[in-house]
């Protein structure tokens, strides 16, 4: 440790690098005429006075990056840049009109181009030769983003977030890529501390420490009422509602990296409290959970002012993790400290949702943590990935590891739930669905478009409602084709996506106004009744016996929504004034298994059968504490490995 620390550990990481640096220029021809080698983050970057030669051809950069086991990225020095203003009318030129380019932006500290457009393929060109045209004639290195075919507001405000904080990126990636290229010594020990979700559903997050190294995978709140305004330093509702963080006595300043697996509020909902009290690392995800965050982290911030509690935070504290992120894609290897590469992997739970793989040390040891994963099918993703290079330790969810949590066939699933819309709607009555904004609203979307569309004993001859943050949460999906189903990406690449289908009417105006229209499906936002649109419809619909609500995904235990599922009859909601008043459950309450995100038992036993290489060590969390031993005795008979369910605030030595 006091190599690490000391002068000497200093002048050792400083050789390192200037060695390391001395070998990258060494690699290249004398004609690309080298400037300067920089830490970007997890990447090196390389500027050259005459990058072009390195566009021409780009075995010359696959071999230097796989010699030194680091990506690389090619960029032009300032002065070989062409005026944005020429590089503008250059890219005009080579780019085809029916791309739909919308907007073309310059980052100068970062010598790159962005090219927003409707069809991103024309902007890039046949095996890259459009966007290998724009760099080599212009010197700027082309990036290309896909504009959502529905207007989002999320997407837009964070890509000009990004624009506006680029001074402070070009810095922050510097700091954390000299970070994790310090040189340490070996780690002799890994230990695991449960700080949440263990025996529970809510508040996931696990630290992972080596004598050089603190990371936490994922940093959630409970979905309980609790957990939206209540001051994590005090009050007893903190003791369920957040991650353990004080108990593990752990400063925040000590963590190297915060890892998100995706984005819903019990793996994310924590980690601008950590920006608000000092946090100034770096956080890791894929492309759409950054965005999706944004879009979940600002709603929970209004909902609570709107309900009249304090939130944990403010978006100043979201907009600051954001700039804070560094965003990966699926199978791309990242350094995140000297010692630990990342990983994600399809999970097959919402968009860009991740498993984690985590090699430490020199083959010291390898971690899977699935996050929540969906290992079956659904018509919006692919079923979650089985191949990695080792697992050690396994860390899986276990929301339906029960031995009774089997959900029926998919397509029995289906006609369940289109003959109880049918029935509902054929006496006169509304039915009301409520959804989670991301995931369980687009998978039902896709449903009701492959039943209501087409001509079928299903059709039905009623409109059907999108209320809340579904049509935010859709547009943020076509944005990202690229992680969809095949069929699902097809749709949406040619311009006929279903979350756009004529079936659907956005709402618009007074939610009373819906109500008092004639017999409608109402697919809303608030899955569990704990806020959101679906809430108010309750209010409205619950006392007349026609309508119905049909729930779809998965309620906590003390959520409301479980409440009603279980047969609760009376119950205080907050009126347009916000004051509680007493409403009648005499609706009916359908629950329709089989659409969840989640895997359930026959699932997460088949991802464990057919993972591999076959996991060492299993730990089972995120599901109820029965739910979780069940599965790890399950588990631990059947492969004949060591299988446990920690506790929350269990310490476990790894290695």
């Amino acid at each position: 440790m006091e190599e690490r620390n000391g002068d000497k550990g200093k002048n050792s990481s400083k050789e390192q690098l200037e060695e390391l640096f001395g070998k990258i220029e060494g690699m290249l021809p004398s004609d690309a005429k080298f400037v300067k080698a920089e830490f970007e983050g997890p990447d090196i970057v390389l500027y050259l006075k005459n990058a072009r030669l390195l566009y021409q051809d780009d075995t010359i950069v696959r071999n230097i990056a796989s010699s030194i086991k680091k990506k690389l990225i090619i960029r032009s020095d300032e002065q070989s840049l062409m005026s944005p203003e020429s590089a503008t009318e250059k890219i005009k030129l080579l780019v085809p009109q029916e791309a739909g380019v919308h907007s073309i932006r310059f980052m100068a500290r970062f010598s790159e181009v962005y090219i927003e457009a409707l069809k991103p393929g024309l902007v890039i060109g046949k095996g890259g030769s459009t966007l290998k045209s724009i760099a080599i004639e212009t010197g700027w290195s082309p990036k290309v983003l896909r504009m959502p075919t529905m207007e989002s507001d999320t997407i837009s405000g964070v890509r000009q977030l990004m624009f506006n904080e680029e001074e402070f990126r070009k810095k922050f990636l510097a700091k954390v890529g000299k970070d994790i290229n310090r040189v340490m010594a070996k780690s002799e020990w890994l230990k695991a501390t449960a700080l949440g979700g263990y025996r529970e559903v809510g508040r996931s997050s696990l630290l992972l420490e080596t004598p050089n190294s603190k990371v936490i995978i994922d940093c959630g709140i409970s979905p309980e009422p609790g957990a939206k305004g209540v001051d994590a330093n005090n009050g007893s509702d903190a003791n369920r509602a957040f991650p353990y963080l004080d108990s593990a006595n752990l400063s925040i300043n000590e963590l190297n990296a915060v890892i998100i697996t995706h984005a819903h509020m019990d793996h994310m909902g924590f980690v601008p409290y950590l920006f608000k009290y000092g946090y100034e690392g770096p956080v890791y995800c894929t492309p759409p959970t950054r965005d999706l965050a944004a879009l979940l982290l600002k709603d929970y911030v209004k909902l609570v002012v709107r309900s009249g509690g304090t939130p944990l935070y403010d978006e100043k504290d979201v907009r600051k993790m954001l700039t804070h992120m560094i965003t990966r894609e699926y199978n791309e290897v990242t350094n995140i400290t000297d010692e630990i590469k990342l990983t994600y992997h399809n999970a097959g739970h919402i968009l860009g949702s991740g498993t984690v793989h985590l090699h430490i040390g020199e083959g010291m040891y390898n971690i899977v943590h699935t996050g929540d994963f969906k290992y079956g099918f659904s018509r919006l993703l692919d079923p979650a990935s089985v191949k990695y290079p080792r697992v050690d330790a396994l860390f899986m969810e276990s929301t339906y590891g029960g031995q009774s949590d089997v959900t029926p066939n998919r397509h029995d699933a289906e006609r369940h739930l289109m003959e109880t819309i049918k029935r509902t709607v054929g006496n006169g009555g509304k039915v009301i669905i409520p959804v989670f904004a991301v995931g369980r609203s687009q998978e039902l979307q896709l449903v009701l478009e492959s039943y209501l569309a087409n001509e079928g004993p299903y059709k039905l001859d009623v409109p059907v409602y999108l209320d809340g943050m579904i049509l935010e949460a859709s547009a943020i999906h076509t944005a990202y084709p690229e992680y969809l189903k095949e069929s699902l990406r097809n749709r949406i690449l040619n311009n006929r996506s279903p979350f756009e289908s004529e079936i659907f009417e956005v709402m618009k105006g007074e939610r009373s106004d819906i109500v008092d229209k004639g017999p409608a499906v109402i697919v809303a936002s608030g899955g569990m009744l704990n806020g959101g649109a679906s809430l108010e419809y309750v209010r409205m619909l619950a006392e007349d016996p026609k309508n119905a609500i049909l729930f779809v995904g998965f309620n906590s235990a003390g959520s409301l929504g479980r409440r009603v599922q279980n047969g609760l009859k009376d119950v205080a909601l907050p009126d347009e004034d916000g004051k509680l008043t007493p409403v009648k459950i005499n609706m009916e309450v359908h629950t329709v298994e089989g659409f969840s995100g989640h895997s359930d038992r026959r699932q997460l036993v088949s991802f464990v059968e057919n993972l591999r290489p076959k996991p060492k060590t299993i730990f089972t969390m995120h599901g109820e504490e029965q739910k979780c031993e069940d599965l790890a005795r399950t588990l631990g008979r059947m492969m004949h490995v060591d299988a446990r369910a920690p506790m929350n605030l269990d310490s476990i030595r790894l290695k």
